[in-house]
């Protein structure tokens, strides 16, 4: 699929849009909407969307390599897979070419910042970011979509990222691809055979549109808890990264940074003391990451009703055999 470039900066991302490219030959669209049925009406509102949007999703990168202090202070568990996207972006930065990122796999218990990480990513690059939750499906469809035949069948989440999307590359989450259920009819992650090779992802083939699109600018990012499951074929598509939890002193920054953006994020947070307290770190650090902005949000609340600038270890929740707790690094 073609592409072009496009100089203009985009202000609101700090990155230049480099290029916009094609995820879609329109006169496979014409040809398609032209030989349907009348009663596909579903599909032909799908056709005529992708008419109506044109192929054309733009193609952004760095144009040199970002300052990345700040997300290796906020991810410190994260520095291998941060130096990893580092090396892709430095590739692209003096050329034409698109930003290319290996799949990557990352590994750790729940709650250590997997799906933040990939958010922050996202952001770093300045493309979207669709989340794929593969432990909530059963269907096997969820990817690549599902036969017009069906009854209620629709397109997968890759079509309706690049299609419904602005990007010709965004980031894709695909989380807990270890939890993946299918039947014997269909495998969840086969889709992925050809969505995680740059040459077949280019011709993308969504089972309910049956209109190639280009996929090969995707940027994945699975997360797992456990590969055992994941099939040797997929594994070695991706770049595994096993995510350790902090260490004591990691999960403090990680508490104090989060405290500081919440604070940050919201008109009421000048209430409050511009730096948390020691204890209350020490609290915070006792709980996975995902837990953490549930009890700074509880704290903050609890600290304005009591009419305090301070947030105290008594305005937390307890950390009691409910919490998801930190097995820290020694």
């Amino acid at each position: 699929m073609e592409s072009r470039s496009l100089v203009p900066h985009s202000p609101g991302l700090k990155l230049p849009i480099a290029n916009l490219r094609n995820v879609f030959r329109p006169h496979d669209v014409e040809r398609k909407l032209a030989k349907l049925p009348k009663d596909h009406e579903g599909l032909r509102a799908t056709y005529e969307r992708m008419l109506e949007r044109g192929p054309e999703r733009f193609q952004v990168k760095p144009s040199g390599v970002p300052e990345m202090d700040a997300l290796y202070e906020q991810l410190p568990n994260f520095t291998d897979a941060l130096d990893d996207i580092k090396r892709h972006v430095a590739l692209s930065q003096d050329s034409g070419d698109g930003i290319e990122i290996t799949p990557m796999l990352l590994l750790g218990p729940p709650g250590i910042g997997k799906t933040h990480f990939a958010r922050h990513v996202a952001e770093l690059l300045g493309t979207g970011m669709n989340l794929v939750p593969m432990s909530s499906m059963t269907a096997g469809w969820l990817l690549s979509g599902a036969s017009s035949q069906w009854k209620g069948a629709r397109p997968g989440k890759v079509f309706e990222a690049l299609v419904d999307g602005q990007y010709a590359n965004p980031v894709l989450v695909v989380d807990e691809i270890d939890k993946a259920a299918g039947d014997a009819q269909y495998d969840p992650l086969g889709a992925l055979y050809g969505l995680l090779e740059h040459d077949t992802a280019q011709a993308f083939m969504d089972e309910f549109a049956e209109v190639s699109i280009d996929a090969s600018q995707v940027i994945w990012i699975m997360t797992a808890n456990d590969e055992r499951s994941i099939p040797e074929p997929i594994l070695n598509r991706m770049n595994v990264f096993q995510i350790e939890a902090p260490s004591l002193e990691q999960a403090r920054t990680i508490a104090r940074n989060l405290y500081t953006s919440i604070r940050g994020e919201h008109g009421w947070g000048k209430r409050f003391d511009v730096e948390p307290l020691e204890d209350v770190l020490d609290c915070l650090a006792e709980l996975a990451p995902r837990e953490m902005r549930r009890a700074l949000m509880t704290g903050f609340g609890n600290a304005r009703l009591a009419h305090r600038e301070s947030v105290q270890c008594e305005d937390l929740p307890k950390c009691g055999p409910g919490k998801t707790k930190i097995g820290f690094l020694q």
